[in-house]
């Protein structure tokens, strides 16, 4: 596997220490990521996005899902029961597990919803008024130099 070496990214740029770092955590990651349990992204509009995560077996009281340092969380830990009967083939993993997924800035978790055996999260991405491109209305020069001589005179 190839490395590379974000050191010069580090030194060469301010305030990008986020996206440096993710990078960092996507490059270092390892091959056998678990693949448990399966999910899906998909974009439903601009700005918003659902996360559907495969969770038969679980209740809504055995799911967890929680906002913390830029990261949603999604676990999963089922209730201790005893077992009735001897299961001859057991394809239904109930096992415990944690996904995360990492935010970008600005991106809000709006809900979540278990049906049919399905975790819908959904997200949506809220600009800043004060990140939004707006519009600089351009003044003519004379207009300019007009007013700044008539403050002058006065």
């Amino acid at each position: 596997m190839r490395t590379f070496d974000f050191a010069p990214l580090h030194r060469a740029t301010i305030g990008f220490d986020q996206i440096a770092s993710l990078m960092d955590r996507a490059l270092s990651a390892d091959a056998a990521q678990p693949s448990y349990p399966p999910y899906n992204i998909e974009k439903t509009d601009a700005d918003s996005y659902r996360i559907s995560i495969a969770v038969a077996g679980f209740s809504d009281e055995d799911l967890n899902v929680e906002v913390r340092e830029n990261a949603l969380v999604v676990s999963a830990r089922k209730a201790e029961e005893g077992e009735t009967g001897t299961f001859l083939h057991r394809g239904i993993a109930t096992r415990a597990f944690e996904r995360r997924f990492t935010l970008a800035d600005h991106v809000r978790v709006t809900g979540a919803a278990h049906e049919n055996g399905m975790l819908h999260i959904d997200l949506h991405r809220e600009v800043p008024e004060a990140l939004k491109p707006r519009r600089i209305e351009i003044s003519s020069s004379r207009s300019n130099r007009a007013e700044i001589e008539a403050k002058a005179v006065n």
